[in-house]
């Protein structure tokens, strides 16, 4: 056992990788088993779809005596946050999962975590904010909590899903970043979306999760502390900053956590996953699942003689912006596509394009033409035409030097 100013772990020695189980499972009923394997101390949560069926399946787990997780039904998602802030402050190694509005509901709560710095695991299926009303998938919930503190993950399958949310509980409890993370994934087309998911053995995970035990705990009487105290203007300012440099400085506990990962499951996990873009003239940057029907697409414009790439970031917070330059800089027309709105930004742009041409510019990158387009709001399909039809507005881009409307629409009906 080794231990540090912050937290401990005992981790086992197996590093091998090991055989998967495959399953044919939804990206929730995914989510429940990572969760399963995990065995947090405390899970406390309040239904709401797309997600509901990640904490049925888990309290499921839970009565049956499968897990020996205390689970708390609570009457709001914000008290399910408030909750798991009080789980986390007394030493509890603690998860949660959340949509849309009760992700909303959540908001006070979601500073209080991260600036108390504790690791809490949320899982996310992404949907539509109200209103109106919308229980399908976009990412304006998670897309409104970006700035809140919390480390961001996106699933583009349900395997993605399950694997992010056991290494998502790793990146937390590291001892030099100790900042919560959101694991998400899109609602229903994921979360309810049956495909084959390897899930590792039991012990596998166990192994790789390790125990945690917090350093300061609320119910240490013996060595009592203050958590959450008055912060007026001596100390708040820097206590920001320490929380803003750990989450800057949180990529490389990302991708040794990733590395580790990749070994032990023999499935790759990239920070951000290129696809055809060594000689790519076009490309498309995409978050989640809407990665895959571009990559199909790109697949075919390839065999016709395109050179035409699809980048997705597995990790938005921290944005992991150099890697994105890197990828995009050769680039004659780039598309970043947006299933948010940033309300109020130039021409209702989209948060990623946002960062994106943010990271251009501060690498003085700005050559590389970038349009948004903004897709899929509300659950609408994003189809293999679509997507067929931003390549062909990128080509034209590529071929005239006119770089045209910087926000376009794409599936919105005229």
């Amino acid at each position: 056992m080794t231990s540090n100013r912050s937290r401990t772990f005992v981790l086992g020695e197996k590093k091998e990788m090991v055989e998967s189980t495959y399953l044919a499972l939804d990206g929730a009923n995914a989510v429940s088993h990572a969760m399963r394997q995990i065995n947090p101390d405390v899970v406390a949560a309040y239904p709401i779809t797309p997600q509901t069926a990640v904490v049925q399946n888990f309290s499921q787990f839970v009565a049956d005596g499968t897990v020996d997780t205390e689970f708390v039904p609570v009457e709001s998602e914000h008290a399910a946050m408030s909750a798991c802030i009080g789980a986390s402050a007394a030493g509890a190694r603690v998860m949660t999962a959340t949509s849309a509005n009760g992700l909303a509901l959540m908001w006070e709560m979601l500073y209080i975590a991260s600036g108390m710095r504790l690791p809490i695991v949320l899982t996310v299926v992404n949907r539509a904010l109200s209103s109106p009303l919308n229980i399908h998938c976009d990412h304006s919930d998670s897309m409104g909590a970006r700035d809140a503190g919390w480390l961001q993950l996106y699933a583009e399958t349900g395997q993605e899903a399950y694997d992010n949310t056991i290494q998502a509980l790793r990146i937390a409890e590291d001892s030099d970043l100790l900042l919560p993370v959101m694991s998400c994934q899109d609602g229903f087309i994921t979360g309810h979306g049956v495909e084959r998911v390897g899930i590792l053995p039991d012990q596998t995970v166990q192994d790789f999760v390790g125990q945690y035990v917090a350093n300061y705990s609320l119910l240490d009487v013996e060595n009592p502390v203050t958590m959450g105290a008055w912060d007026f203007t001596d100390y708040y300012f820097e206590h920001k900053r320490q929380q803003s440099q750990a989450m800057n400085e949180s990529m490389p506990i990302v991708e040794a956590v990733s590395a580790e990962y990749e070994k032990l499951s023999g499935r790759p996990q990239p920070i951000i996953d290129t696809f055809a873009m060594d000689d790519a003239e076009v490309a498309v940057i995409v978050l989640s699942s809407a990665a895959g029907t571009t990559r199909s697409v790109v697949r075919d414009l390839r065999n016709k003689g395109v050179k035409a790439g699809v980048v997705k970031p597995r990790l938005f917070r921290p944005f992991p912006a150099q890697r994105i330059v890197d990828a995009i800089k050769n680039c004659k027309a780039v598309a970043v596509l947006d299933r948010a709105i940033s309300f109020g930004s130039p021409d209702g742009m989209g948060p990623l394009f946002l960062d994106v041409t943010s990271a251009l510019y501060n690498a003085g990158a700005c050559d590389v033409p970038v349009i948004d387009f903004i897709f899929g709001l509300g659950g609408r399909d994003m189809t293999p035409p679509m997507v067929e039809s931003v390549y062909d507005q990128l080509m034209q881009i590529r071929d005239t030097g006119d770089r045209g409307d910087i926000v376009r629409y794409v599936g919105l009906r005229g």
